[in-house]
């Protein structure tokens, strides 16, 4: 825009110019040729009073001091002084007229002198082109000068100008471009023109009511998974009061990792300032474990679980409870929607950007539909809302990765969700979790 507004300063500046130096510089050539002929004219009238009154074996010698090509045409015919023709406006002014014509080279100025005895005498003054433009150039040189520094002067304006438009305005794209990443407190600072500063507090006001609604939606669904609580609870010490067996047991490890979630789901709902840079764990170490926790399931079910994690850490930028949610997530839909026996592997690997690739993948039927089961709130299997997926996909695109659907190496589907790198390091994984993942791939 800045540039913008230069051109159009420039431009007009131009115009203006040309409109005013182009009458000046012909009005100072114009001036130029009638000071050169005024001069001539002098000079001739000078000649002509002595035309008279001299001899004329002195005339000669007054026309040769002139220093002007000057020529007397006397009345007998004679020529005295420098040879030139005896023109159309020579003869003219013989019948005692004077006057300037345009001749070859130059103007000659021609004065008329009577009331000599055999007539009129007739006084040629030359003045070459040279003499007509004398000065002109110079006086165009200082025009185009002046025009230059006049442009350069208008420029400087519009540039003072021109930045004192688009500051606010590049401080408004600033502060709309922090709002679109998600900082929601800073406001545009009421600066610059009336309009400008209208678009400031309107984007302002947009932001504040954008924190109102984001503030009602996370109480809101806060709410409704606090809500959760009391059935969970009632359902715990129904639970607790079961015979301790293997099903009781797993049975309460599954309201346990219930729990965990609706838990998340409240600190994720009432988190408003968020800070993206302290979000960090070990891929590695969550896979590990959340494998294991889920290999008892899969020892029931006759599955195969292949599990291949490095034994070294893996620091992606997402906290440890949004890995382990996206874990569970995708090996629950793995348990859901393919029959018992079937296999399933859990791969995890490190990018060579930083951060981690998991891939989840089974032998069942597939996707038939992945695009589908990609959407929110859709599913392409039987029974499936698509949440899942959803949430699994928020977690990796929170981390700046992505979530893919295809199909696995083994016939079936395919998950892939990729972390993006975290700000700072995470540990090894720890032994315990090395051991537990050993018996985890021998199984």
């Amino acid at each position: 825009m800045r540039s913008r507004l230069l051109l159009l300063a420039l431009a007009t500046g131009s115009l203006i110019l040309v409109a005013f130096l182009i009458p000046l510089a012909l009005l100072l050539r114009s001036t130029a040729a009638e000071h050169a002929s005024d001069q001539a004219a002098t000079q001739a009238q000078s000649v002509a009073s002595l035309v008279a009154t001299l001899d004329q074996r002195q005339l000669p010698l007054v026309v040769d001091q002139g220093g002007r090509q000057m020529t007397v045409f006397m009345p007998d015919g004679s020529v005295i002084g420098h040879p030139a023709p005896e023109d159309a406006a020579v003869s003219l002014a013989a019948t005692g007229r004077s006057l300037t014509a345009q001749a070859p080279g130059g103007r000659e100025v021609l004065v008329a002198v009577a009331g000599l005895p055999r007539g009129t005498a007739v006084v040629r003054a030359f003045v070459t082109n040279a003499e007509l433009q004398q000065g002109v150039t110079r006086s165009w040189l200082i025009l185009g000068a002046v025009g230059a520094g006049l442009l350069a002067v208008s420029a400087a304006v519009a540039a003072l100008l021109a930045k004192s438009i688009t500051r606010p305005l590049s401080a408004l794209v600033g502060t709309a471009d922090a709002m679109a990443a998600g900082d929601l407190d800073v406001r545009a600072a009421d600066q610059g023109a009336p309009e400008i500063r209208h678009v400031g507090r309107a984007l302002n006001r947009l932001a504040g009511r954008i924190t109102e609604l984001l503030r009602h939606e996370r109480e809101t669904v806060a709410d409704l998974s606090h809500r959760l609580r009391t059935p969970l609870t009632a359902l715990r010490i129904d639970v607790e009061s079961l015979p301790d067996t293997e099903d009781s047991q797993r049975i309460v490890d599954g309201l346990d990792g219930l729990e965990r979630a609706v838990t998340e789901i409240i600190r994720t709902a009432r988190r408003t300032d968020a800070d993206p840079e302290k979000a960090h764990c070990d891929a590695a170490a969550v896979v590990a474990e959340r494998a294991a926790f889920w290999a008892a399931l899969a020892e029931d079910q006759d599955r195969r679980m292949l599990v291949d994690v490095p034994p070294t850490a893996v620091p992606v930028g997402a906290t440890a409870d949004d890995v382990a949610v996206c874990v569970d997530t995708l090996l629950d839909n793995v348990f859901t929607h393919t029959p018992e026996g079937t296999l399933m592997a859990v791969e995890l690997v490190a990018t060579g950007a930083g951060g981690a690739r998991l891939t989840v993948a089974d032998a069942g039927p597939g996707f038939p539909d992945a695009t589908a089961a990609a959407r929110r709130g859709t599913g392409s299997r039987p029974h499936s809302t698509g949440l899942g997926l959803d949430i699994a996909r928020r977690v990796a695109v929170g981390t700046g990765g992505t979530l893919v659907l295809g199909a696995s190496r083994f016939g079936g589907a395919a998950v892939i969700a990729e972390f993006g790198p975290p700000a700072g390091g995470a540990q090894a994984v720890p032994r315990h979790v090395r051991r537990v993942l050993r018996r985890t791939e021998r199984r």
